[in-house]
């Protein structure tokens, strides 16, 4: 199930890739938008269906097992110790996080108060953990897996919750493109069970999202922040009233 999900993930960026849709693939299979975009959901492709959808960008079924197994044997995650490095330097971090979002050398110095050999410095730094290959003429490779993330509760997510929080949060998300939505009840240990694997489908989507989105160009592209969390209801302004 695990290869299936990575081969139809895969086919979807190739598809992104060459500028194709689903209503591209679904001329070609003689099926409904809505059909495709449910193979695709549920991963349902038989082998003719997958052949037809390769051929139309010009690729083998061999050639996108190829391309998913390329991307499998990419760096998920950093070291602590890694994670650490970076977190102490607030260049690099910038930096790091712009090559995740696909910027290029060029982008980041035209946007952020950084010099050319800084910005090359920070890259080439990042080229030495694995992250990024720095080619010829200061391009830059991503060489993490699609699948790439922070350590959970590591270095460089506790520098985002000590130093971003309190800004994160110093707005009434009225604007376009944002929304805060507080909830809050009673659960069973199940049901908690199952709204936290539905967080993780959902941050999964997003991940899909952002990922399809990587060949736009970047004035279509906004940096978004998503938080996603839960945890017991146990405020502290209520506590005094706690018989």
């Amino acid at each position: 199930m695990a290869q299936t999900n990575a081969l139809v993930q895969t086919l979807k960026r190739a598809l992104k890739a060459h500028g194709k849709t689903y209503a591209d693939a679904a001329h070609v299979l003689g099926l409904t938008e809505t059909s495709v975009k449910r193979l695709f959901s549920e991963q349902s492709f038989s082998l003719a269906r997958l052949d037809q959808v390769c051929q139309m960008i010009g690729m083998e079924i061999s050639d996108l097992v190829k391309m998913m197994e390329e991307q499998s044997s990419k760096l998920e995650q950093l070291t602590k110790e890694q994670e650490q490095e970076i977190s102490k330097d607030v260049t690099l971090l910038l930096v790091a996080v712009c090559v995740l979002s696909r910027w290029t050398m060029p982008q980041i110095i035209d946007f952020y108060h950084i010099d050319e050999m800084e910005c090359i410095q920070k890259l080439a730094y990042l080229d030495r953990l694995n992250i990024i290959e720095l080619l010829p003429k200061n391009k830059i490779k991503l060489k993490v897996s699609p699948n790439f993330s922070w350590l959970e509760n590591g270095p460089i997510q506790q520098f985002f919750q000590d130093k971003i929080a309190k800004e994160y949060f110093d707005t009434r998300f009225k604007n376009e493109g944002e929304q805060l939505v507080v909830l809050n009840g009673m659960l069973s240990k199940a049901s908690n069970n199952e709204f936290q694997r539905k967080m993780k489908r959902l941050a999964k989507e997003f991940e899909e999202l952002n990922q399809e989105d990587v060949g736009l160009p970047l004035e279509q592209r906004d940096g978004v922040t998503v938080l996603l969390a839960m945890r017991g209801w146990d405020y502290g302004l209520f506590k005094p009233m706690i018989k």
